[in-house]
């Protein structure tokens, strides 16, 4: 027989809170189009175009927000390369009392960043203990656009520019 006692002994579901909503300026479906960087995608790799797109929902009641990303990326001369996709969840952590994230990516990545938002920007860094390390920047821009930068690290410090877009909003 169960008591009321009991059921009151259980933990309960965080409530989300400020900290998920201040996520929302930067989590907005979009588009972009832009350029990775010679070398970006590693030594002796040619300059890219990419053309992308990015979907959120919310779930568990607002906890986390879930982000899938894709782009095309094609030579300058317009040969198709690949199809990049890449899986974010993200939320706050009031245990850590910080943002956190996971991606998944179809090049077999899977990383866990902390991050951190101020003012109009977000940045979140890998917390993995190998390389390549990565950092990425949010910044809340002019009529909702965001502008978003992709770095890399392979010691932790001297990041490389691997590519930066600004997305658009589509909804």
């Amino acid at each position: 027989m169960t008591t009321t006692a009991d059921i009151t002994a259980i933990p309960r579901p965080v409530e989300p809170g400020a900290e998920m909503e201040a996520l929302r300026r930067f989590h907005r479906d979009g588009t972009w189009s832009g350029v990775i960087y010679a070398g970006g995608m590693g030594p002796g790799t040619p300059n890219q175009t990419a053309i992308g797109r990015a979907t959120h929902h919310w779930i568990q009641d607002g906890r986390w927000v879930v982000g899938d990303y894709e782009q095309d990326q094609l030579l300058e001369d317009g040969t198709f390369v690949l199809k990049w996709e890449l899986h974010w969840v993200c939320g706050w952590d009031p245990g850590a009392g910080e943002y956190k994230a996971t991606i998944a990516d179809n090049y077999g990545r899977a990383d866990v960043l902390r991050g951190h938002i101020d003012g109009d920007l977000m940045i979140f860094e890998s917390m993995s203990l190998t390389p390549p390390f990565l950092r990425l920047t949010w910044e809340v821009a002019r009529e909702g656009s965001v502008l978003w930068r992709n770095e890399m690290s392979l010691e932790g410090s001297n990041w490389i520019l691997i590519e930066d877009y600004e997305i658009t909003p589509t909804g």
